[in-house]
């Protein structure tokens, strides 16, 4: 069976699982870019419940495929900054990276964006690991019983990311004038990450551009604080973490962590 009759057959599989979708499924042509779109557009919109076995293994199946075709990308190969052999900035895609744990930057329901495809950096993280990313950050707010606070961190598994776990914080939105507090959340959100780790015995974590996207924190501001509250946490009490990452995907956020990690 070759990579569109794979696609296809899981499809199927998804739509006999929301069949409210069958409509819109079939107005997607049979190829393979567009069968993946309809795939990962599946999968956004599904809500946490009771994954079918077969499905489950067939979309395992798919997604450790892709992950090694995509390539994964070591941590351990990676050049060290200058400032700090425990620093690293890497551009490129987050969900590729080995790393103990990458950050995902949620929202305060913590079950993943559920706009077909969207770019966020939370859509992507739940698209590569699978439906049962959702399930147990679902399992999680369940036993919790209200809303993630900002500032705040919850730990699960990877599934099909190379990651072993991924850390989903609730970043600051800005609305207007960035105001001392909006800073103070997002120092507590890379505070929170790496208190997570620590706490599960991790070595290295790869974060985000936390708020910078969707939530409007400014670019460079954002990308201080950040590396501020990595360097004073680390320096600060006696940690597992040994390697962070920085992981951008704008040019523009590579060239203010460049100047910031010189």
């Amino acid at each position: 069976m070759d990579k569109l009759e794979k696609l296809i057959e899981l499809n199927g599989m998804l739509v006999d699982d929301q069949p409210q979708y069958r409509k819109e499924a079939g107005r997607f042509p049979e190829d393979v870019s567009s069968q993946r779109r309809l795939m990962r557009s599946l999968m956004n919109v599904r809500y946490p419940r009771m994954i079918p076995r077969e499905l489950l293994r067939r979309q395992d199946e798919y997604l450790s495929a892709e992950r090694e075709e995509k390539g994964v990308i070591h941590i351990s190969r990676l050049p060290a900054c200058k400032k700090d052999e425990r620093l690293i900035l890497w551009q490129g895609d987050i969900t590729r990276l080995d790393a103990d744990a990458i950050v995902s930057a949620a929202n305060s329901q913590m079950l993943g964006c559920f706009v077909p495809c969207h770019g966020c950096i939370d859509n992507a993280i739940h698209s590569a690991a699978g439906l049962q990313l959702r399930q147990e950050c679902a399992e999680i707010m369940a036993r919790q019983g209200h809303e993630e606070p900002t500032g705040q961190a919850k730990i699960t598994g990877g599934y099909n990311l190379p990651a072993k776990h991924v850390i989903h914080t609730v970043g600051p939105i800005i609305y207007g004038r960035l105001t001392r507090k909006d800073e103070e959340l997002l120092a507590s959100c890379y505070r929170s990450c790496l208190r997570c780790a620590d706490e599960n015995g991790l070595t290295s974590i790869a974060f985000c551009c936390i708020s910078t996207g969707e939530f409007h924190f400014p670019n460079d501001r954002a990308a201080e604080i950040a590396v501020r509250t990595v360097e004073e946490y680390l320096e600060a009490q006696k940690t597992s973490v040994q390697k962070v990452v920085f992981n951008v995907f704008k040019d523009l956020d590579k060239e203010i962590y460049q100047s910031l990690l010189a």
